[in-house]
C-alpha cells in the first residue's frame, strides 16, 4: 500500500464472520496504509482470516481485555514506524472486528484529525440499531463525563475514535477492560486535548437480552464505574472541549 498517515487498530474476539470484510474495508480508507488486528484470545479463525485480508495480526494467548488489545496494536504500529523508511507517527484509527463492510464509511473519523482540527474524534452512529438492555450503561457513563469534564456525548461508550498518536500517548496508562472510552475522554478533555464527535453511517451487530449478553452488560458497568470512581475528585482544570460535526 502507498505510505499514509493513519494506522487502523482493530481490537478482535471470535470475529472470524466479519472480520474480513472489515480489514478489507479498512484497507480502503484514504491515508489508511496499515491495518493491524488485535486477536484478543479467540477460539475461531479470527487471527487466520484477517491476516488472509491483509491485516498485520498480532494475538494474545489469552482475553485480556479491549484496552490491552489498544495499548497492544499501539505497541505494533509504533514498531512498524521505527523499521520503516518514514518514522513520522501515524494517527490511530481504532474499529470494531464487526463493522463489517461499513467500515469503508469511518474515514469521516480520520478528516478532523489529519486536518488539524481536533485531537480525538468519537463517532455518533447515524444508522442506529435496536439493542437490548435498558441504556444503563451508557447512562451511566455519559452522566460521568459530563460530571467530570463539563460536556456530554451522545454516545460515550463508541469505539470508533481517531487519534493523534500525541493524544493516545496522553490517555496512557489506558483505564481497564470497558472502561477505556469512558476515561480517555476525561482524561484528554482534562489535559487540554480537542474532542470531536462526528456522525457516521456505521453499524455493527446488535447486543442481544440472553443472560451472555447481560453478563457482557454488567462488566461494561463495573469497568465504567472503576473507570469513573479512580477519576471522581480530581481537581485537574478542565481546558479542552467536545463539540459535534454533523453529517
Amino acid at each position: 500500500m502507498p505510505p499514509g498517515d493513519v494506522a487502523v487498530i482493530i481490537p478482535a474476539v471470535n470475529e472470524a464472520g466479519s472480520i474480513a470484510a472489515t480489514v478489507a474495508a479498512a484497507r480502503r480508507l484514504d491515508g489508511v496504509d496499515l491495518v493491524v488486528v488485535v486477536d484478543d484470545g479467540s477460539r475461531d479463525g479470527t487471527a487466520e482470516i484477517a491476516a488472509q485480508a491483509g491485516a498485520h495480526v498480532t494475538r494474545h494467548a489469552r482475553n485480556r481485555g479491549k484496552a490491552a488489545a489498544m495499548e497492544t496494536g499501539a505497541r505494533v504500529v509504533s514498531e512498524f514506524e521505527a523499521a520503516g523508511p518514514v518514522q513520522a507517527p501515524r494517527h490511530l484509527l481504532f474499529l470494531d472486528a464487526d463493522l463489517g463492510e461499513t467500515a469503508a464509511r469511518a474515514d469521516r473519523l480520520t478528516v478532523p484529525v489529519r486536518a488539524g482540527s481536533a485531537d480525538m474524534t468519537i463517532a455518533v452512529f447515524s444508522e442506529t440499531v435496536r439493542r437490548g438492555g435498558f441504556g444503563l450503561v451508557t447512562a451511566t457513563a455519559g452522566a460521568g463525563i459530563e460530571r467530570a469534564t463539563g460536556w456530554r456525548p451522545a454516545q460515550p461508550l463508541n469505539g470508533q475514535r481517531c487519534l493523534t498518536r500525541a493524544a493516545f500517548t496522553a490517555a496512557l496508562p489506558l483505564a481497564r477492560g470497558w472502561g477505556v472510552e469512558t476515561a480517555m475522554t476525561i482524561d484528554l478533555l482534562r489535559q487540554g486535548m480537542r474532542i470531536m464527535e462526528v456522525e457516521v453511517p456505521l453499524s455493527h451487530r446488535a447486543t442481544g437480552n440472553d443472560w451472555r449478553s447481560q453478563l457482557h452488560r454488567l462488566r461494561q458497568l463495573r469497568d465504567v464505574c472503576l473507570a469513573l470512581v479512580r477519576r471522581h475528585g480530581l481537581t485537574s482544570r478542565v481546558t479542552g472541549r467536545g463539540s459535534r460535526l454533523g453529517s
